[in-house]
């Protein structure tokens, strides 16, 4: 769940926890405003014995903004989490604000549930309390007993609950279920889909009802990771919260299967092809065979793409030969000189796959130079799925007719010098690009990979002010989403977009294959990466004019992550103690023209041209 400000919780994550506290909120409700006291008292009190206190807010009239303006009006810097569905708090039976639950991780069971003490109630306040239910139930929990006061009522303001929701018996099969099916699920659980099982019969359906209901419950499913108040895309793919009650509440009604023919029967089997037509060329892939278990090393091949006259392209897609063991597709071109050194990413980068992306068309009048005699360059992650599988991935290109009114670039904002500590749950890093001239950015995808925990884009603007583009609570590595936006954003030149990265590499993070690294930046999923991409346009870039520097965008991307006090310079104390940064010191000491002992993107530039020249 998102707490008001964002930031994602899931329970397991506080298993190292002695105890968890989940308080019931509701906006303007004044038991709730009175107890913050007692329970910042118990807070300092707790914490510290590794108590973990976290409020949660299920009332039908309250949305995630509104909570956010009662904890600031009132001072709560509790989490709260914010049930938008209300299916948490029917799961746990809550009925009023105030309600505390106390839960032991060692067992994940309710304890103790009822108020916090005897303070506060309905028709008076007291000065002390008398009774302290709460804290002496987690005293019993540190000691390692079971709370002798297990249950008691509480008063407090009313949850409103959506009760027009509750009665399933009008809820369809066919009419209303299978739509829902189609609209969120079918595009992957159909035959030929990356889904580990089809949804082709009600029979399937309900026999997978119970998987269906926790990975709704957990959102895992779908797979759309964005914070929904932050942006709007136009690939969404998140579930409705109503689409989502609708299925659950079905679920618990025991998949009621009503009359009249199935659906999903008679649906027409989706065929893997090109979506919008026959590309203009096709690459093959080399055929692999992955095998059943394993970790299989990055796959990468270089040679001629076969493009007999350079152009632009205007849409891509690749076919996986298996979609269960392709993991992800990264591919761009090289200029015959440089076979096996790979693609550029700030002059060559074309594009990438993963999992639930079908034809990656370019919106508007955009496109991405290909020329001719130059080479294809793919990079292959294969992840074994339990059985030998062979695989030939196809890519297909198509073609503008004519040149495109504009270019579409690909930007990185990378940091190769990321250091991660052991046991850290929250570790963040940050790097940044800064846009020459005016530009508008179409697309963000964030990656990490298993020590992924969240990320986000900011951007600030040259006028001082501020605003965040995206923001990913909780990062999935198995889900490597581009989010492309609904409308368009145009920044002025000087505006700095920041990419965060932050990684867990502690124990209650489930995919972390060892807490007690240090983890540095490399390929492999055990290791780590800060790489934020993003596509652009320049203003008033075309095929007759263009604007793009292919050194000053390298220059944009070092710089971007060494500048570690965000100054927009490079400081000496920010070279690193390497090769490359021996280089940077000889460019610093020739190159500070206006002597303030930091290294500037136009020095740095003019030293780099002019060094070039000499060699």
């Amino acid at each position: 769940m998102l707490d008001q400000r964002g930031h994602a919780h899931e329970l397991y994550y506080y298993s190292d926890a002695s105890a968890i506290v989940v308080v019931m909120q509701g906006n303007g409700c004044p038991i709730v405003r009175n107890l913050l006291a007692d329970l910042r008292a118990l807070r300092a009190v707790y914490e510290p014995q590794k108590v973990r206190f976290l409020m949660l807010n299920s009332n039908l009239q309250d949305s995630r903004e509104s909570v956010a303006d009662e904890a600031q009006e009132w001072g709560i810097d509790f989490p709260i989490l914010v049930d938008e569905t209300q299916l948490v708090g029917e799961s746990l039976g809550v009925t009023r604000t105030g309600e505390a639950l106390l839960i032991d991780p060692r067992d994940w069971a309710v304890v103790y549930r009822g108020p916090v003490n005897d303070r506060v109630r309905f028709a008076r306040q007291k000065e002390t309390a008398s009774h302290h239910y709460l804290a002496d139930s987690i005293d019993s929990v540190l000691r390692g007993e079971q709370p002798a006061l297990q249950e008691r009522i509480v008063e407090g303001c009313l949850i409103n609950f959506d009760v027009a929701h509750t009665d399933v018996g009008e809820i369809s099969y066919a009419d209303t279920i299978v739509p829902i099916l189609e609209t969120n699920c079918l595009g992957c659980h159909e035959e030929g889909g990356i889904g580990p099982w089809q949804m082709n019969s009600y029979e399937m359906v309900r026999g997978f009802s119970p998987m269906i209901s926790e990975v709704l419950l957990t959102n895992r499913m779908p797979p759309w990771h964005a914070d929904p108040l932050v942006g709007s895309w136009r690939n969404d793919r998140s579930i409705s919260d109503e689409h989502k009650q609708t299925l659950l509440r079905w679920i618990e009604a025991g998949s009621p299967r009503g009359d009249g023919p199935d659906p999903l029967k008679t649906r027409a089997r989706r065929e893997v092809a090109w979506e919008i037509g026959q590309p203009d060329f096709v690459v093959e892939l080399p055929k692999f065979e992955v095998p059943a278990s394993g970790v299989v090393d990055y796959q990468e091949w270089t040679f001629p793409h076969g493009v007999a006259q350079s152009g632009w392209l205007r849409a891509v897609q690749v076919i996986p030969g298996d979609s269960s063991v392709v993991h992800h597709v990264l591919y761009g071109t090289s200029r015959p000189n440089s076979q096996g050194k790979g693609f550029s990413l700030v002059d060559d980068f074309l594009g990438g796959y993963a999992p639930g992306i079908g034809a990656d068309a370019y919106p508007g009048e955009l496109g991405v130079r290909i020329e001719a005699g130059h080479n294809q360059e793919v990079q292959l992650h294969y992840t074994p799925v339990g059985k030998p599988v062979a695989d030939r991935t196809k890519i297909g290109f198509y073609l503008h007719d004519d040149p495109p009114a504009r270019i579409l670039r690909t930007g990185v904002i990378m940091n190769p010098d990321i250091s991660i500590p052991p046991r850290k749950k929250e570790h963040e890093e940050v790097a940044y690009f800064v846009f020459d001239y005016r530009a508008t950015i179409f697309q963000f995808l964030p990656h990490a990979h298993y020590r992924g925990r969240s990320a986000r884009f900011g951007l600030e603007y040259p006028d001082g002010s501020s605003s965040l583009a995206l923001s990913v609570p909780k990062y999935d590595f198995n889900w490597q989403t581009g989010y492309w936006l609904q409308e368009p954003l145009e920044v002025p030149a000087g505006t700095r977009l920041v990419y965060y990265s932050v990684y867990d590499n502690s124990a209650q993070n489930p995919a972390n294959p060892d807490p007690e690294e240090t983890v540095y930046w490399g390929l492999q999923s055990w290791e780590e990466m800060l790489f934020g991409v993003f596509t652009f346009a320049w203003e008033g870039e075309t095929a007759e004019h263009p604007v793009h520097q292919r050194d000053r965008m390298a220059i944009r991307m070092t710089m971007g992550y060494m500048d570690a006090d965000l100054s927009g310079e490079l400081d000496g104390d920010e070279i690193p103690e390497s090769k490359y940064g021996e280089r940077l010191r000889e460019f610093l000491s020739i190159g500070d023209f206006d002597a303030n002992g930091s290294l500037g993107l136009e020095e740095w530039l003019s030293v780099s041209r002019k060094m070039r020249r000499a060699n």
